[in-house]
């Protein structure tokens, strides 16, 4: 393959200064991260659950390992769900230099060909990181599940903990679906089949009554390049699996718990919101278009009713339906939860309570609330002023808006590059956008999207049609067509 004409990383780093993203750590971090040597040592207050069967399952490539989970049967109709989430902050100290590069990013940045983590690899993707084999210091959220799928009860502490086996969403989903091998961690933990099992079917329970209550079951395709010696040489679409779906709903409810836990006693809390959309009258007359009639109240139950229905009835084009349906409804946000005020809470997770809390390897927010969860149970100061957490709230907001931009900006880019040699295709296309700043149309051989520039009079979202590629701007991830 001839050598292709940009860097991606190049491209990556340009980017993150473009957004006022640190791309590199300062002296003064590396200075600080040398100071640190071994993992954070245990304290008396914490539960000694080293021997339950804990299991990590994240990406293929994932090092950065922030949460476990393990399940056991309490009665015939109840079962218990422990997460135990990584003790990031018995590290990271408020007002380090490590804390304020974290800070000023609020997130990792993944990009197809580098990835800028939140924090320095050494603690990331090692002695904050529940890594497989490791004792590690964790905040553990036990969850009561009832048969319908209901936290019933929960319970939150610091624990010693232990991985057992670090597995992989591919390979964990494969092998529930029965399409895949036995998991190589079955060999020295034959229990573990078993264990996978039941976490598996109280993720369904889970799921089922999260949509029952109005959480939201979009689908949308996203683009993963494929790199090799540093060339794209591919594009896949990532498919959610049920592995996938397994993490999503654990998290969803220990998320929820430690929320409702700090707001019961009367914290403020660092939420993740998503308002009552304001577009809810686009949303009825969109649904009315396919001859279904929403109420003029935003109801998420109804929007629900009328997903699943679109799903079966036209699956090719439901993703696409989504992603219009996803920006009507406005992006999520972090906002500062009051004691005693009554929440805004997250529309599309039919949520009144609801914040970041399982990943403070790679998010700012989760970190903040570790801090304040831990303020809690370790009876440790105060961490944050309400002032404070606002201006927290505002800058988690906008940098992690940005580092969406960049992420969403270099995957693009990757799609140029592999198609720079095309120009002059044809594709079959379909209709993903089509407003006052133009029309946008996905090709379904591959999962790209580009600009239609010329031959869109008429067209609305879902139409087919034959579209021929005309341009590509690598550095600026433009991507345009032409109809033919």
């Amino acid at each position: 393959m001839p050598k292709q004409p940009f860097d991606l990383t190049t491209l990556a780093r340009q980017a993150m200064l473009e957004y006022n993203l640190a791309a590199d750590f300062s002296q003064e971090v590396m200075n600080e991260l040398s100071q640190i040597t071994s993992p954070a040592p245990s304290m008396p207050a914490f539960r000694d659950l080293r021997d339950k069967l804990w299991a990590s399952i994240d990406n293929d490539d994932s090092l950065d390992l922030d949460q476990l989970t393990y399940a056991e049967k309490a009665s015939e109709n109840k079962a218990k769900v422990y997460v135990a989430v990584a003790d990031v902050d018995a590290l990271v100290k408020r007002g380090s230099a490590i804390d304020q590069h974290a800070a000023c990013n609020t997130t990792s940045v993944y990009t197809p060909s580098i990835v800028f983590p939140m924090l320095p690899e050494k603690l990331s993707t090692n002695l904050t990181s529940l890594n497989q084999g490791q004792e590690r210091r964790a905040i553990v959220v036990e969850l009561l599940i009832n048969e319908k799928g209901a936290t019933d009860n929960f319970d939150i502490y610091p624990a010693v903990v232990r991985n057992q086996a670090k597995l992989t969403y591919n390979g964990v989903a494969a092998w529930l679906d029965g399409t895949g091998p036995a998991l190589a961690a079955f060999s020295p933990l034959p229990e573990l089949a078993e264990q996978l099992r039941l976490q598996d079917a109280l993720a369904k329970k889970i799921k089922q009554y999260r949509y029952s209550q109005g959480s939201l079951s979009f689908k949308t395709i996203e683009m993963q390049p494929i790199i090799r010696d540093g060339q794209v040489v591919n594009l896949e679409e990532v498919v959610h699996n049920r592995a996938h779906k397994l993490i999503e709903f654990f998290m969803i409810s220990a998320n929820t718990a430690v929320t409702q836990f700090i707001r019961k006693r009367n914290l403020p809390t660092l939420r993740r919101v998503v308002r009552s959309p304001k577009n809810w009258g686009r949303i009825v007359e969109i649904a009315e278009s396919f001859g279904e009639k929403l109420s003029s109240n935003p109801d998420s139950k109804a929007l629900e009713a009328f997903l699943v229905k679109r799903r079966r009835e036209s699956p090719q084009t439901f993703p696409d339906l989504s992603q219009v349906l996803i920006k009507l409804l406005g992006r999520g946000e972090y906002v500062v939860g009051l004691p005693g005020e009554v929440p805004i809470g997250h529309f599309d997770l039919a949520l009144q309570d609801y914040a970041h809390t399982t990943a403070p390897n790679r998010r700012y927010p989760d970190l903040i609330m570790q801090r304040i969860l831990k303020h809690l149970l370790l009876a440790q100061p105060a961490p944050y002023s309400i002032p404070e957490l606002t201006d927290i709230a505002r800058h988690c907001t906008e940098k992690e808006t940005d580092a969406a931009k960049v992420e969403r900006k270099l995957k693009k880019s990757a799609a140029a590059i592999l198609l720079s040699s095309q120009i002059g295709r044809e594709y079959d296309a379909i209709v993903t956008g089509a407003g006052e700043k133009g029309v946008w149309v996905r090709i379904l051989q591959l999962p790209v999207e580009g600009k239609l520039v010329k031959g869109f009079a008429k067209l609305k979202v879902g139409d087919r049609l034959p579209v021929k590629l005309i341009h590509v701007d690598i550095p600026n991830g433009y991507i345009d067509f032409e109809r033919k």
